[in-house]
């Protein structure tokens, strides 16, 4: 790298902080997981495991999850469903384990004896604390418990699986918080408040933890896993279980979080680019660290990998979410957009239908293809900003963030004024869109199902673009951005309150998760079982 290009102002060897140490020292000490032996090892047959892979590949693409959650949720649908025949969880850690390696979320042989002992103890420990913390609740608050109960277990099996990347995640994580925790002061929150907020921020900016990780993640900063737990230390805490949960969820949801998740996000980009320093150069990362024309070298091409890797990943999702789209776009024209129009209007207008099937992906391709990657610039206020963080005698922590618990008051003549201008632009959007498909014929029905998918279509177009910024420190703005913002937010409101309202209502999942799974598991199974006999009798004859 010509020594030009590595920006200035950067001493040639870089003396790192106490955090960057602690980090680098924890990330050392990482153990993986011991192989399983040969003579205990589960394995299972490779017809079956192609078969349950191509049901999980289905199964999940109907319901969006960041990879990293994706196996979590397998083991809850998979302990649900086993609960359901077997309400004691007696031998079933087995059957877990096998599914999960079915599925290719663990390699074939790679679990074996210890990890069923380990899991069925936790298995048993959670239908103790089960039955004891349900009995005599009213049905809500019932149900309340049990799933956050199951969310917890499920979190403590994957992470007991898979020890060595939720403890590098960990540590990342608390890498974040060491580093920003004093940069950030919230007005009449005390100091230990304020640190358990800004580590759900970091959860969900960075981690991006769902519901269940954030309420596990939370619950064990404080209290071990339940697998640590002796029978009299269970019986102790078990009776306060019900006001720890709620007091889990009521810190998750307050305000101050969602503040500190912006003021997370907008940190990351230099985080991201040392945590991949640390994954691609373990045996290398001190010396990288603490050499400026290297640690240059490393951020540099790591920067342009990830630039490009967002590209590819942005046109993969525009991909997938058109093809979604069209899909489910065609499902709504037979099954009610054709029959309702034929039986209100007697006609259908094919011509609204064609405009409706093919507007919304245009849309969104219009938008993916507007969306631009970071440049060198970029780079090198990054190379900057993570010298600020790693070295010692960073003037990092001196700029601080102060975060108001209550929104700012406005005068009330100009909160009147924003908000009728703010509905006025709503409504006139709307009659806008009206006015326009009016005039191409469409009938009351073609016009709520084009307002229902471009809407629809800007929100996942607007999350999407969001992955753009991922590795940007400052976002992109123009002259007009804030007019075609006010203009535009009408539509992503209504896109983000008819998306929620859709996943609600999955009814792809509700079929697969309650009408096929549980026969098309019992059929795996059964030729798992087959296939197993007949190798027993081979090895007999032999």
């Amino acid at each position: 790298m010509p020594e030009e290009d590595i920006p200035k102002n950067v001493p040639s060897i870089i003396s790192l902080s106490t955090v960057t140490n602690n980090l680098l020292s924890a990330f050392h000490s990482i153990k993986q997981k011991p192989p399983t032996d040969e003579f205990t090892k589960l394995s299972v047959s490779q017809t079956v495991s192609f078969l349950a892979l191509v049901y999980e590949k289905v199964r999940n693409a109907i319901e969006y999850r960041e990879d990293h959650l994706i196996r979590r949720a397998a083991i809850e649908r998979i302990l649900k469903r086993r609960l359901s025949l077997n309400s004691e969880a007696k031998g079933e850690a087995e059957n877990i384990l096998r599914e999960l390696m079915w599925a290719r979320y663990f390699p074939n042989g790679s679990l074996g004896a210890q990890d069923i002992q380990e899991i069925q103890h936790i298995l048993d420990r959670y239908i103790n604390i089960r039955k004891q913390l349900l009995t005599g609740r009213i049905y809500k608050t019932k149900a309340f418990l049990a799933d956050f109960l199951l969310q917890l277990v499920t979190a403590e099996i994957e992470e007991h699986l898979s020890p060595a990347i939720s403890q590098q995640e960990a540590d990342f994580g608390y890498y974040i918080f060491q580093t920003l925790k004093d940069k950030v002061k919230i007005e009449d929150v005390q100091t230990e408040q304020k640190d358990t907020y800004l580590f759900i921020a970091i959860e969900k900016a960075y981690r991006k933890s769902d519901q269940a990780y954030q309420r596990y993640h939370l619950f064990r900063l404080f209290y071990k896993p339940f697998a640590c737990y002796t029978n009299e230390e269970i019986s102790t805490l078990i009776p306060k279980l019900s006001d720890i949960f709620h007091k889990i969820d009521s810190l998750i949801s307050n305000p101050t979080v969602e503040k500190l998740v912006r003021f997370t996000r907008k940190q990351l980009p230099p985080f991201l680019i040392i945590f991949s320093l640390f994954r691609e150069n373990k045996e290398k990362i001190d010396e990288i660290l603490l050499n400026k024309s290297e640690l240059w070298t490393y951020v540099e091409k790591i920067a342009r990998e990830k630039y490009a890797l967002v590209r590819s990943r942005l046109n993969i999702l525009a991909f997938r979410s058109l093809v979604y789209i069209f899909i489910t776009k065609m499902i709504f024209a037979l099954i009610l957009e054709v029959p309702v129009s034929q039986y209100l209007y007697n006609e259908v207008n094919y011509w609204a239908i064609g405009i409706n099937s093919l507007a919304p992906p245009l849309f969104m391709l219009l938008i993916i293809l507007s969306v631009s990657v970071p440049g060198e610039d970029n780079t090198k206020r990054l190379f900057l900003r993570i010298v600020d963080i790693i070295d010692k005698d960073s003037t990092f922590e001196k700029s601080i963030a102060f975060i108001t618990k209550k929104v700012k008051n406005r005068r009330p003549v100009l909160a009147f004024g924003f908000t009728f201008l703010y509905v006025s632009t709503f409504i006139v959007t709307l009659y806008l869109i009206h006015l326009g498909l009016k005039m191409m014929n469409f009938n009351i029905l073609s016009e709520a199902l084009f307002i229902f998918f471009i809407s629809v279509v800007a929100f996942f177009a607007y999350r999407i673009k969001q992955l753009a910024n991922m590795y940007r420190l400052t976002e992109k703005g123009s002259f007009f951005s804030p007019i075609f913002d006010f203009f535009f937010m009408p539509i992503l409101s209504m896109g983000k309150l008819f998306s929620e309202g859709v996943s609600k209502i999955n009814f792809f999942i509700v079929i697969f998760d309650f009408i096929i799974e549980a026969p098309f598991k019992l059929i795996i199974e059964v030729i798992e079982e087959w296939i197993s006999f007949v190798r027993l009798k081979k090895e007999d004859i032999i």
